[in-house]
């Protein structure tokens, strides 16, 4: 992106809050009405919540799910506000509309949901850290803590979400440090994911407290620390960085605040986690929870970032590398479509130990795909035929074809995926986690690789996701020279 064409920090939060989430600004604006001290708000915010289906839906699970409420099942909406009182109430809205809003989109880059969903996981755990940091204070002050701490870092949250190409090509960029990695996105943004979040804080009336912590947060007061430290220790616990001596420090400092041990605190993060966990369920976030990670030990300091250099990986990316080079010395000798095809199955197959791996060609006018070439485990062809509908169902294969986007489905029932599951591809998919990547020629798509695990329980790698579309890429290439040559 060019300099001249950098948008403005007042550009992004306008594109952010009132083009791609004005759900999320609805609500917010809806919210902002009703005082956290007027009793008298109870029933009128009731009501408006009742007009939401699906806010009033969660807000009961939620309300049911929190455990210090020992009394009887609450049942309907204005019960609930009575029992949390308004200010957790308007949390939990605001809480489950950012859920639902930023998990939304059904084609985003593979890279940009890892991003996204990580940083939505980080960032709801802070908000439960943060108001377990705080037991000694007011319900009401412990609430906005939570808000604040799960909003620190909104404006890089939503911009994953809606920020369309630039945020994939920041998601793609291969960055040798964290530093490195801000450096770079500040230079494609025209401003900081920071500035971002202020903005959005404003622009949606959320808490003073959060717009403090966004501002010099560790020479302010404790519930200012306790943001700030909540926000570090949660993106900690998700990737081990840095120095272990320096999260022990960190650790220290929390529990100075808290006014515990050290070894209390770890308990009580333990059990934080455990909450985090069951409130992700209710607020229908399940794909959040797999991202929460229990408080990490001193090994997985010494071993971040390693795996690398196991003789595993270096065998596969060997064998990877020797696939690259076989597609590009079949030009010399064939132009034939279906070898090239053939060759790209039974290395996937081989490299990524898939449980089967097919091409599916774009038939009947582009309004179906069947499979032309599938083969299982051992690289040997599977009698098994594919032919799905896409001209007539609105179909995650119809998605990855027009939004020439690869998708990657560990668990059809995520919110991004279940309503793009017909019973067409759920009875291919089965139990198991599948992949769909456009193949193309020319930039036009034939069909789509499709790759299978069948295990319930066996999920499809990132890294193995992202190298496995780099190799159809090089397929896409090839396939396109050997036409125009």
């Amino acid at each position: 992106m060019s300099n001249k064409s950098l948008r403005t920090t007042e550009q992004w939060i306008d594109l952010i809050a009132n083009s791609e989430l004005p759900a999320i600004t609805s609500t917010a604006k809806m919210l902002d009405k009703f005082s956290n001290d007027d009793k008298s708000s109870l029933p009128k915010l009731s009501e408006a919540i009742l007009h939401d289906q699906g806010l009033s839906s969660c807000l009961l699970k939620v309300a049911n799910n929190i455990q210090h409420i020992s009394i009887n099942k609450v049942t309907t909406v204005s019960r609930a506000t009575v029992v949390l009182g308004i200010q957790t109430v308007k949390n939990i809205c605001l809480t489950a509309k950012l859920v639902s809003s930023l998990l939304a989109s059904k084609t985003l880059d593979i890279n940009v949901y890892e991003h996204l969903t990580q940083l939505m996981a980080n960032s709801f755990y802070a908000g439960m850290l943060a108001k377990m940091m705080v037991p000694k204070y007011s319900e009401e002050v412990q609430e906005e803590v939570y808000l604040a701490a799960m909003l620190y870092r909104i404006g890089e949250t939503a911009f994953w979400s809606a920020g369309g190409d630039v945020a994939k090509k920041l998601a793609n960029y291969e960055a040798k440090s964290t530093r490195d990695f801000d450096q770079y996105c500040q230079q494609e943004l025209g401003t900081n994911f920071n500035e971002l979040s202020k903005g959005l804080a404003a622009t949606w009336n959320l808490s003073d407290l959060l717009i403090k912590a966004l501002d010099q947060p560790t020479t302010r007061t404790d519930e200012v620390k306790v943001i700030y430290f909540a926000d570090k220790l949660s993106a900690i616990i998700a990737s081990p960085e840095g120095c272990k001596g320096d999260y022990h420090r960190l650790l220290e400092d929390i529990a100075k605040i808290v006014g515990v041990s050290v070894k209390q605190l770890t308990v009580r993060i333990e059990h934080t986690r455990e909450q985090a966990e069951k409130l992700l369920s209710s607020y229908g976030a399940e794909i959040l929870i797999e991202r929460i990670n229990c408080l990490p030990k001193a090994d997985d300091f010494k071993s971040n970032g390693e795996s690398l250099n196991s003789k595993e990986d270096v065998s596969r990316d060997k064998a990877l590398l020797n696939g690259f080079m076989g597609l590009t010395k079949l030009m010399q000798s064939s132009k034939d479509f279906n070898e090239y095809l053939q060759l790209t199955l039974v290395n996937i197959a081989n490299i990524f130990a898939f449980d089967r791996s097919s091409f599916l060609m774009l038939v009947d006018e582009r309004g179906r795909v069947k499979s032309r070439l599938v083969l299982d485990k051992n690289a040997q062809d599977d009698a098994i035929k594919i032919n799905i509908d896409i001209k007539h169902s609105d179909n995650v294969i119809a998605k990855v074809l027009s939004s020439d986007t690869a998708a990657l489905i560990n668990d059809h029932q995520e919110i991004r995926w279940r309503d793009l599951i017909t019973q067409e591809l759920s009875e291919v998919i089965g139990e198991g986690a599948i992949a769909f990547v456009p193949v193309k020629i020319g930039g036009k798509a034939i069909g789509v690789m499709c790759l299978q695990s069948f295990a319930s329980k066996q999920k499809i790698q990132t890294q193995d996701f992202q190298q496995l579309c780099a190799f159809i890429d090089h397929l896409n290439m090839c396939l396109t020279m050997i036409k125009y040559s």
